[in-house]
Order: structure tokens, then sequence, then C-alpha cells
């Protein structure tokens, strides 16, 4: 089928001037790009709105929806065509199925749950498999995450690994990575990730290395510690030789506002060593994870089963509480930069409890007649740890500093359950919308370089995020005068104004605002 585009202002993805133009597209490819008369099945008219590449989300945790409903349309609608999975070093795959139980309760809070798919796929080319089997709505890229990887390796256990469990992961990382995996993720305040030594992830990455694969580190401290924290991740690219991307780049809490300078300052020297530095942004000056990310490290080890344990124990309890006002050194205690009243509940498990969805932690506590600590644990405990929440960190100057650096590149980072953050339906729009159009922050043609060709690069993405003859045919055609996104914390789930068509792989998803129900994506793997 031929498809030709008419007319648009092309902005092709190259960070170069936008021309007038059309696009002829040929089954899944793009057959030329200028002016362009040869007959068509279908045309299209872009006649003063922009046509571009699709977006590229390099990080999203559509992990186990994509299983569940893989048509996606939450990403679709905002012009994301390629997402990447596995990220924050805790995800699908690989999975021992000694550990399923306990792994399903301890990443819930991220990416939900189901009793609808088989969870017996043990590796991540089984998980892909599963994926391409069913057909996916977008394109489907895997990050093999370090927690997973050292569960399979070394169970779940609170401890730094041994010389012996060392090897047997990056045994398991070059499994996956000839799988087809883009790289390694970490989450370095997730469970068991957060127990690792620097040594461990050094040799993890240079396997990744041999792959040209890409290391993303949900780094241990966005906080008080951020500066001895990325010191650490360029160490680990120093020394394995890795590319480092930095995941949803950021400082948290106004105590350590003030050193957002000196982060970037050490992006620069990484770069003058030759490492090679990116990160990912979303456009908001909150946050959004699991809640039982407020519980300090100790009360996690063992796993979800053994969490649970813990908060059926006043004496454990009276220990986090202690040690979530006080802090431990080298900790991001959430409740310290955030506050009890700017940390909001967004989805639960059960409906016994989701009249506390909307709510922050000092709220719950008052619903529930007890105090906010106790309250909690109580919510955790009865919903085993698949709560999310919403915290808010940041200053949109900040935002705004970080989205102008030429290491950055956008992302949701959108949890998909319950009442989510918005950056889940509105980043990408946001974006165009907010800092291209209204504020003039980036010209069009920067902004829509960091959304696919720069996301592309950093993750070595091929044959996507430019419109130039020969590439997959993910294209968009777009309004850049209603273009923005609608969520707002108080009603997240709100699609985008302005994204009028979408074509995956040549087929067209949407369409004059309208949804096409079809499975036009494709599970990517590196090769």
């Amino acid at each position: 089928m031929k498809i030709l585009i008419k007319n648009g202002l092309i902005v092709n993805g190259n960070n170069t001037i936008p021309f007038l133009g059309d696009v002829l597209i040929e089954n899944n490819v793009i057959k030329s790009v200028g002016k362009i008369d040869e007959e068509s099945d279908k045309t299209i008219d872009a006649t003063g709105k922009i046509v571009c590449p699709g977006f590229i989300d390099t990080h999203s945790h559509s992990d186990l929806m994509i299983l569940v409903n893989p048509y996606n349309e939450i990403k679709i609608r905002q012009g994301i065509t390629t997402e990447v999975l596995g990220q924050d070093g805790i995800s699908m795959a690989p999975l021992p199925k000694k550990y399923i139980s306990s792994w399903r309760k301890n990443i819930a809070g991220l990416d939900g749950e189901s009793d609808e798919i088989n969870w017996e796929y043990e590796t991540t080319d089984n998980y892909l498999k599963m994926m391409e089997k069913n057909g996916v709505g977008l394109n489907e890229a895997y990050l093999v995450p370090h927690g997973n990887i050292r569960m399979e390796a070394m169970g779940l256990d609170g401890r730094p690994a041994t010389d012996e469990e060392i090897e047997k992961m990056c045994e398991i990382t070059r499994r996956e990575m000839e799988a087809g995996a883009f790289g390694l993720s970490t989450g370095l305040i997730y469970i068991p990730c957060a127990y690792s030594e620097t040594k461990e992830i050094i040799e993890m990455c240079k396997v990744v290395a041999e792959f040209d694969g890409v290391f993303v580190v949900h780094q241990r401290s966005e906080a008080d510690t951020i500066v001895n924290s990325m010191r650490e991740v360029i160490e680990i690219g120093k020394k394995s030789g890795v590319k480092i991307h930095f995941s949803h780049f950021k400082v948290c809490g106004k105590n350590n506002w003030k050193y957002l300078d000196e982060m970037l300052d050490l992006l620069e020297e990484a770069k003058k060593e030759g490492i090679e530095v990116s990160f990912d942004q979303y456009p908001y000056a909150a946050g959004s994870t699991m809640l039982g990310v407020i519980l300090p490290p100790w009360a996690h080890a063992g796993g979800t089963d053994e969490l649970m344990k813990r908060l059926e124990d006043e004496s454990c309890r009276n220990k986090m509480i202690h040690d979530m006002e006080n802090g431990i050194p080298g900790w991001d205690n959430f409740v310290e930069f955030a506050g009890l009243d700017q940390i909001f509940v967004t989805s639960v498990k059960t409906e016994k409890n989701s009249d506390l969805i909307g709510k922050n932690l000092l709220e719950i506590g008052k619903v529930r007649g007890k105090d906010p600590y106790n309250a909690t644990f109580d919510l955790l405990l009865e919903e085993e740890n698949a709560v999310g929440m919403v915290d808010f960190y940041g200053l949109e100057e900040h935002v705004i500093k970080i989205l102008k650096r030429p290491e950055q590149n956008v992302c949701t980072d959108g949890l998909l359950t319950g009442k989510p953050h918005p950056r889940a339906y509105g980043s990408f729009p946001r974006v165009l919308g907010r800092y291209v159009r209204e504020q003039k922050i980036l010209a069009i043609e920067e902004a829509i370089f960091k959304m696919t060709k720069k996301a592309a690069k950093s993750f070595g993405i091929k044959n996507r995020g430019v419109v130039e003859e020969g590439y997959f045919a993910d294209i968009l055609v777009v309004d850049l005068e209603r273009v923005i996104d609608k969520g707002t914390y108080v009603d997240p789930i709100q699609y985008p104004k302005g994204i009028d068509y979408v074509l995956i792989n040549g087929d067209i998803v949407l369409e004059n605002g309208n949804y096409n129900k079809v499975l036009a994506g494709e599970v990517i793997r590196k090769k």
C-alpha cells in the first residue's frame, strides 16, 4: 500500500531547518521525501501542520500491560511509536519460576498486576516471544534489568554479591543481550539492586559494552548525595567502557537544588574523559513511582514476602519510622525531600483502599484515624506493596534548564494504572505545546530531534527516528497550533490535543484524531 502525505512542514528529526514537502510511504518504509506527484492508495493532507518522525519513549513502564492490552492507546495518542521497556532494574524478565510469587508483588507498584498471563516464561527471549505472538500496538524494545539478573544469580538477599555470583550475573547478562536486549538497566533505590556494590555493576557493564549496549541508570541518589551518586555512575562508565544514560535526570528537594550546576559540570567532565553520556527527562516537576520506596532499604530485604512480615511487626514499624524521620546515610528519603503532604497515592490493587487514591499521606492518616506512618504501613500491607504514588520535589526552572541540555531526550516514565501521573498521557505534547509554542524554550526542530533521532542514537535503535528514505514509516502529523497535554494531577486521564495522525510501520493507527485499533508495532531486538 502506498500512502502520500502532502504539503506538510517536514521536521525530519535531524535538527535541521524544516521545509515544505511530501512523504511517500510504501508498505512499512519511507520511499521518498520531497516534492512528490506519484499516485498513491491514500493521501493525507498535512497543509499547515508539521510532519515528523514518531516519538521514542526511552523510559516506559508498559512491560506488563503490553501483554494484557497490547494496543497501548495511551502512548500512541501522544505520538509515541516506539518505547523502551525493562527500566529501573526491575521488570518482567528474566524470572526464575521459584521467584514468581515474590517478584510479582515487588514490581506491582510500577507495572501493575495480572492473572491473565502465563508467568512461567523465565527468560527475556521467551518474554519477547510472548509479545511477538500477541502482537503489539507500537514498537517495543527491552533493557535487561539488573535486579532480575541478580535475583536469578543469588536470590533476593540484602547483601553484596560474591565474586562467583558476579560471574553468574555476567553470564546471565550475556545471555539476555544475545536475546536482543538493548542494554542493562538498574534502579539503585529499588530492591534488590540497592544492595549491589559498584564493582558488581562494572563487571556486568563490561559485557553490555561488548554488544555496544547502553547502561540505563536510576542512580543511587537523586537527592542529598546526588553528586557522589553521579560520580559512581561515571566511574562505572569509565571502567567498563559502556555508554551511560541517566534515567529521568533531576534533583529532588529544595535542600538539594543547589547541586544542579555541579551535576551539569560532572556531565561535561565525563564527556571530556571520553565517556558517552545521555539522559532522559519528563517535563514535570513531580515524580512517580511505587509507594514502597519511602521505606528504608533494610525493610525490603528478602523480597516482598519478607517486607509483609516486617510490616506486621510493631518493633519493625517503629524502626522504619525512626529511619524515615532521621534518615540513613546514602539513602534517598522521600519523606524528607518531598514531605508527607506532598506524596500522593495514585493506585492500589484492591477496591478496599480505592478511597485513598488521590490523597496524600497526611490525609490518609486522617481518613484512617491513625498517624500517617502507620496508616501508610497498613495500606502497603493490605495491598501487598502494590501501591503507586506521585511526589512533588522540584522547580519548573530546573525542568527548563535540564530540557535545554544537549544530552537530553524526552520520556514519559509513566505508570499506567490507577490515577497516574499526567506524564503517562502527555509528556511529548507538553514539550511541544508548553516549551516550544508557548514559552519558546526550544525551536521546533530541536524539540523533535530530542524526541526522535537523539533518543534512537542514545539507545542504538536503527532505522527509526528520522523522516528519510529507507527508514521505517513511523510518522506523525501534528498541529503545532493546537498540540498540548490536557491531564492534570487532579484529573490525569485525559488524552492530549493536536496529534492528528500516527503511522507505525506504515499503518495508520491514529487518523484525524480517531484511533484505529490495529497492532502495527514490532518487537525490536538489538542485532
